[in-house]
């Protein structure tokens, strides 16, 4: 927590820890994945925190626990709040929230900002889908995360989420800076999703990055993602395996520089092998 809800971004930012380069979890990762507590012990420089991604119905694995436990940094990711859908963040819902990130000694919320879930927050219900693309969708959304922040007491980051289909007709980066400027947030920027989007919008990597606030980046995702046909198209999964896209090491390479608030920088790669990742990890290690 850092402090006054109302305070301008430029003072809250200010407090924000400079948490490095991390990784990302989610409950039951380490079922075929990575080993945290093990790479975090022989490789303390490349995986700096973790990015504990939850929702309320699992709450916190295991592993995520051993890591706060030895008293290293954490963010919480949430995986069931509906930014774009004020119905869904109720105030029992929020507290919850605020007390299961406070448990891990999270640094920040933050997550895919759009809808996690359909109807009721229940089992079976969860899904991903991205918030349509327009002015008044990205008002709604602002205003939302002002709610979260001041109910929560955290800084709340929203992020940019990947989809095939996209509604509305605002670039996406347009729409976050909308939703930044509205709720005088920082942001997420997964660059791995952006460069999902600019393909299946007809867009070049960098396009629409003049008009976004990189000033307002807190943090940064990276994922390996893989391509396949459908309908004679080619799409990118978002499976988060080893190997980023050329476009999304593009993006990357032209945002760094100029993300003057940047604290984190996430490499999404839970389900691999620790040989698999380490070659990423020891780049980005190298770009910041």
């Amino acid at each position: 927590m850092y402090g006054s809800s109302s305070a301008p971004f430029a003072e809250r930012v200010a407090l924000l820890s400079r948490l490095g380069l991390g990784i990302s979890t989610e409950f039951g990762a380490r079922h075929g994945g990575l080993d945290l507590l093990a790479l975090r012990r022989g490789r303390p420089e490349l995986v700096e925190f973790l990015e504990i991604g939850a929702d309320l119905d699992r709450g916190v694995d295991r592993d995520a626990l051993a890591w706060v436990e030895a008293g290293w940094p954490t963010t919480y990711h949430f995986l069931d709040a509906n930014l774009e859908e004020r119905e869904s963040l109720t105030d029992e819902y929020l507290d919850a929230t605020r007390e299961q990130a406070a448990s891990v000694n999270a640094a920040w919320l933050c997550g895919d900002a759009g809808l996690w879930h359909i109807g009721p927050r229940e089992r079976g219900h969860g899904v991903l889908m991205p918030p349509i693309l327009c002015a008044e969708s990205a008002r709604e959304m602002a205003a939302n995360v002002r709610h979260v922040r001041a109910r929560t007491g955290y800084e709340v980051l929203p992020e940019n989420p990947p989809a095939h289909l996209y509604l509305g007709d605002l670039h996406l980066l347009d729409y976050f800076a909308r939703v930044a400027d509205g709720a005088d947030s920082g942001l997420l920027l997964d660059v791995a999703h952006l460069a999902i989007y600019q393909r299946v919008a007809g867009h070049g990597p960098l396009d629409g990055l003049d008009g976004y606030p990189l000033e307002r980046v807190v943090e940064i995702h990276v994922a390996g993602g893989t391509e396949f046909a459908s309908g004679g198209r080619v799409f990118v999964d978002d499976d988060h395996s080893p190997a980023p896209l050329a476009d999304t090491w593009k993006i990357l390479e032209a945002v760094l520089p100029r993300a003057r608030n940047l604290r984190a920088l996430v490499f999404e790669c839970e389900r691999n092998g620790v040989e698999d990742v380490l070659p990423v990890f020891e780049r980005l290690r190298g770009m910041l």
